[in-house]
């Protein structure tokens, strides 16, 4: 899969992408996927605790992204809801959308790829 950072107007464009890690298998699916983003270029990992904690470093660089991709596990939705309490702009993908059982699919290489160029194509296009 191919990155789609790209120049617009001059400037750089910054995709933030932040991942649960919850302890389903959902969140682990969501924390690969963000890697297998990440590197692909589609955007750059950051630390979705550190925007549930309240971080202003981390608050900022979101403020400041192009983009800010949240990929959360399940339909909890705990990184979506850190987000809209911040009223920061985001893309929002739960894995249990693209057929993912939480605490039943197991998490292989195929679906981590499938699932992050099914992402990529919606981040990029």
């Amino acid at each position: 899969m191919a990155g789609c950072s790209c120049t617009c107007g001059g400037d750089q464009e910054v995709n933030l992408i932040y991942a649960c890690s919850g302890a389903a298998n959902t969140g682990h699916l969501s924390d690969q996927v963000m890697r297998s983003l990440n590197r692909d270029k589609v955007g750059a990992s950051t630390c979705l605790a550190a925007m549930g904690a309240d971080l202003s470093g981390f608050l900022t660089s979101a403020r400041e992204a192009t983009r800010n991709i949240v990929l959360d596990g399940c339909k909890v939705a705990c990184g979506k809801k850190i987000f809209e309490k911040h009223g920061i702009p985001h893309q929002h993908f739960v894995m249990t959308d693209f057929g993912v059982e939480k605490g039943k699919t197991p998490i292989t290489g195929e679906l981590i790829e499938t699932i992050a160029g099914k992402i990529a194509e919606k981040v990029c296009a």
